[in-house]
């Protein structure tokens, strides 16, 4: 018979909200069927929504760093797998640019004799053009306008009297005394493209 009146209603839901409170085990009954209820929402609606079952571009390159560290830390820790060491580091007992000690290419003390034989040629009248054009085969380009401010008249020397000496040596550069009839020429020879070349020169006793 349905109920008519508002009363008649609140006492069916009095005793179906109360039903659980009325001994133990209604209310132990109640709570597995609430739990039971929960969890299946829990695993019908997200799939019940667009795109929710999917997981976040974030979430998902998280658990992939997290996955390839784990393999690395496991494959470093799998036995019988040898671990590559460190490469040693290398040390160098010697600058590569340095030039090392070598003996005297015979070709750069000839240029030096040469050098030293033209320097004091220089008869008289003599002019500088002449001069320098003696020198040119056997002077770098850098160094022979320097020699322009030489005045030949001024060179206190006409003649080489002995072998050039040579004082040290690398596998680019040579320094060699050449005796003249004057002072000893201090004579510097550099290794060029073109050749062994007088860079530098000066004066001794």
């Amino acid at each position: 018979m349905p109920i008519r009146t508002h009363r008649g209603r609140a006492a069916v839901y009095r005793r179906i909200w109360g039903a659980p409170l009325r001994s133990p085990k209604h209310l132990i009954v109640t709570v597995v069927i609430m739990v039971a209820l929960v969890t299946t929402v829990g695993f019908v609606v997200p799939k019940l929504i667009p795109g929710g079952d999917t997981p976040s571009p974030a979430a998902s390159e998280s658990e992939n760093r997290w996955t390839h560290e784990d393999s690395e830390e496991s494959s470093a820790a799998s036995p019988g797998k040898a671990i590559p060491a460190e490469p040693s580091e290398t040390r160098l007992t010697e600058s590569p640019l340095s030039p090392t000690s070598a003996p005297a290419a015979p070709e750069a003390v000839a240029a030096a004799t040469k050098w030293a034989r033209a320097w004091v040629d220089h008869p008289e009248g003599t002019t500088s053009e002449k001069w320098l054009a003696g020198l040119a085969p056997y002077t770098t380009d850098e160094y022979l306008p320097v020699m322009e401010s030489v005045e030949p008249p001024n060179i206190p020397a006409s003649k080489v009297i002995g072998k050039a000496k040579v004082t040290h040596s690398t596998s680019s550069s040579v320094e060699a005394e050449v005796p003249t009839d004057g002072p000893t020429l201090l004579i510097t020879v550099v290794k060029t493209h073109d050749g062994w070349l007088v860079a530098a020169y000066d004066q001794g006793s």
